[in-house]
């Protein structure tokens, strides 16, 4: 059972302070567990990914859109702001990752990083999770891939390029805006985008692989935007990239809307028009194989024009893209 903690860190006082934006106005509470496992298998196709790792749940970056928001009522917490301001931390995380990479029965296939929710969120600052199970993955020669909306990945970029030097670590940045003033009000808590392509010019000139993720595609909002990040991801370094449609099971749905209608009055109904035209008259597509991506006309030009895009500047397909389905393992569960 998660234990409150009486006295949390504050991130924005650790030595990662260079990385972090301005802290949010919202109350934080934080809950310590030991975690029984950490490694987890994804079940679905939709994905690149057989196995993840999740140091957090829930997460401070509060992106109006995540997926992962659902999961965290298996904890009896909300999925609207006790998903943002109710941090739950495996305090235990890199010494359980060291454990169940050291069984014999392990493969080791990729394993991802931020499945469910930011790996890179602020109280990564104070905790280190991440960077020590990243240290495990270099004594193990674990291959990982990474995927984050935060800035603060610049400061292990040290135990990545020795991973990277090995072939066995690759990082995606998550940059579906163009605009930091639109990014800023649908994941108010994430870095805004002119520092993530900072962070990924940073991440390939110290030699490890990187990636864009336009994800997702908020049509109406930010389809327009896809040639200007792709080019901006590859005058980066970036070599492979993906891109997601917006999906809003039951619990994102009220969230999603409300924010974007706070935010975007003017367009909001445009926009839900246009998410509705791409998922066949649904706000999300359930069914494995078609979650991640869309249908119709409006979908097959916004995908043509990506894909395009992504050949002119030879961004090749991300590791994160949707693969093969995969059979049971000793490591099913959740990827939360």
């Amino acid at each position: 059972m998660p234990r409150l903690v009486s006295n949390p860190p504050n991130p924005w006082l650790s030595r990662s302070i260079e990385w972090l934006d301005e802290p949010p106005e919202a109350a934080l509470e934080v809950f310590e567990e030991d975690a029984h496992s950490l490694i987890v298998e994804n079940e679905s196709p939709d994905v690149g990914f057989r196995f993840g790792v999740n140091p957090y749940r829930g997460c401070q970056h509060a992106c109006a859109y995540c997926y992962a928001r659902p999961s965290h009522q298996y904890l009896g917490f909300g999925a609207g702001t006790d998903f943002d301001r109710r941090i739950v931390v495996k305090t235990n995380a890199p010494e359980v990752f060291a454990r169940e990479l050291a069984r014999r029965s392990w493969t080791k296939e990729p394993v991802a990083f931020s499945g469910n929710t930011d790996c890179y969120q602020p109280l990564e600052a104070s905790y280190e999770l991440t960077r020590r199970c990243l240290e495990v993955a270099l004594e193990h020669r674990q291959p990982v891939m990474l995927i984050t909306k935060s800035a603060l990945v610049r400061r292990d970029v040290d135990v990545l390029a020795k991973l990277a030097h090995k072939g066995l670590a690759h990082v995606t940045l998550s940059i579906p805006f163009q605009d930091d003033d639109v990014g800023r009000k649908l994941e108010p808590g994430a870095a805004a985008p002119q520092k993530r392509f900072e962070t990924l010019r940073a991440l390939s000139e110290a030699d490890i692989p990187t990636g864009i993720a336009i994800a997702p595609l908020i049509p109406g909002l930010n389809d327009s935007d896809v040639p200007k990040l792709l080019e901006r991801a590859a005058d980066c370094g970036a070599k492979s990239a993906f891109t997601v449609l917006l999906r809003l099971p039951a619990e994102v749905k009220p969230v999603f809307l409300e924010r974007l209608h706070a935010a975007f009055p003017e367009r909001a109904k445009k926009v839900e028009s246009a998410l509705l035209e791409m998922r066949s008259g649904r706000h999300n597509t359930p069914d494995f194989g078609a979650r991640m991506r869309g249908s119709g006309e409006r979908w097959n030009t916004v995908q043509q024009l990506f894909d395009v895009t992504c050949r002119r500047l030879g961004l090749n397909r991300s590791e994160w893209l949707p693969s093969t389905p995969r059979g049971p393992s000793e490591h099913q569960g959740e990827l939360f």
